[in-house]
């Protein structure tokens, strides 16, 4: 027959985080599977007293209870916050504590500890240092182009020609154009993980957008574009200035990564999908994207080797799926990379519809 603490454990183990938790007197009467883990200590550790339990220490080699004196503290003191301590093995677990009391004031009845490891703060961490690494890289470049050429305007304007000094001017003016790119890319990262981004969907004709953008891909680059505009694709309902950030960004980079002919294509969703909307196709012919590689592409600071800030394709998808559309990598025909994203039409916001489905890989 089970006892009456087995329910508890059972609720205790199913929680994600590491439970522990002990009387006045510092006996320990919870302890979940996860915080004997994080704590290294036998799951059958009920009943002793927690300092024997409890043996996280920090640099400077103090211990948890040495440190926050739970039992000791005084009437008003409600918890502990969060902390970042080693167990036995050197891990980072961090910890957070509520001091029990029966009344307001009265005295300390017991201690409930939660415990999680560190390592989703140390990836965090790594992220953030990651981003200022390259953000510090991508700003260094253009900024000492722009420092460079200023400098060179100053001292030298009376010697340099006309034509010197309006070929420094287009350099300066392009490496600004270059920071502010990456500035506002920074900017719609924020925005995509904060949940802040603003949209300012309207009927759209996906052909003219399509068409705008290819055009101004192809006034930029040698490589051949080819347009493939079939007549029946419905309105896309979409924020013009993002489609044509999303379009822009994909074709852009088919044209610097790929090879031969970059092909783009739009047509009506077939009409065995669940919801109306358009299918856009970028694809060139190039060595394309290892399938083992395509899920990355869409995380941040992914680079294909080619430098970048590594942010425009988790914009991308960021945009596309704020649209209610979705985006996924494949390959084309010749080898190439193939870029395939559905896009919700005007009929399909308007209505209630599923989920889109994603598009084949």
């Amino acid at each position: 027959m089970p006892t009456p603490e087995e329910p508890t454990r059972d609720l205790a183990d199913s929680y994600p985080d590491g439970v522990l938790g002990a009387r006045a007197d510092g006996v320990v009467t919870v302890l979940n599977d996860q915080a004997a883990s994080l704590l290294r200590v036998p799951r059958e550790s009920r009943g002793q007293q927690l300092a024997d339990v409890l043996r996280l220490q920090d640099q400077d080699a103090r211990t948890w209870l040495e440190v926050n004196d739970p039992f000791g503290s005084i009437s008003i003191r409600r918890g502990i916050p969060e902390q970042s301590w080693l167990n036995d093995a050197g891990e980072e677990v961090l910890t957070t504590a509520r001091i029990l009391r029966d009344v307001p004031l009265g005295p300390v009845t017991g201690v409930a500890i939660g415990l999680r490891t560190g390592r989703g703060r140390a990836r965090l961490d790594r992220e953030r240092s990651d981003l200022v690494a390259t953000v510090a890289h991508e700003l260094r470049s253009p900024l000492t182009g722009v420092k460079g050429f200023v400098q060179a305007l100053l001292n030298r304007w009376d010697k340099l020609s006309d034509d010197q000094r309006k070929l420094m001017l287009h350099t300066v003016h392009s490496d600004a154009d270059r920071l502010a790119r990456l500035i506002a890319e920074l900017l719609d990262v924020a925005r995509i993980d904060t949940g802040r981004l603003q949209l300012y969907p309207r009927d759209c004709d996906g052909r003219v957008l399509v068409q705008r953008v290819a055009d101004s891909v192809a006034a930029g680059t040698a490589r051949p574009i080819e347009v493939v505009l079939a007549d029946d694709v419905p309105g896309i309902h979409a924020d013009p200035d993002k489609f044509t950030q999303v379009l822009t960004n994909l074709v852009e980079n088919a044209v610097r990564h790929g090879e031969g002919v970059v092909r783009v294509s739009l047509e009506a969703l077939p009409p065995e999908q669940t919801w109306p909307g358009a299918r856009i196709v970028v694809e060139d012919e190039g060595d394309g994207i290892p399938e083992e590689l395509r899920r990355q592409v869409f995380t941040k600071f992914w680079t294909s080797g080619a430098g970048g800030s590594g942010l425009g394709m988790y914009i991308v998808h960021g945009l596309v799926r704020a649209h209610g559309g979705d985006i996924a990598i494949g390959e084309s025909p010749s080898g190439g990379a193939r870029i395939t994203v559905h896009w919700p039409s005007a009929q399909n916001l308007h209505e209630s519809s599923p989920s889109p489905p994603a598009p084949p890989s």
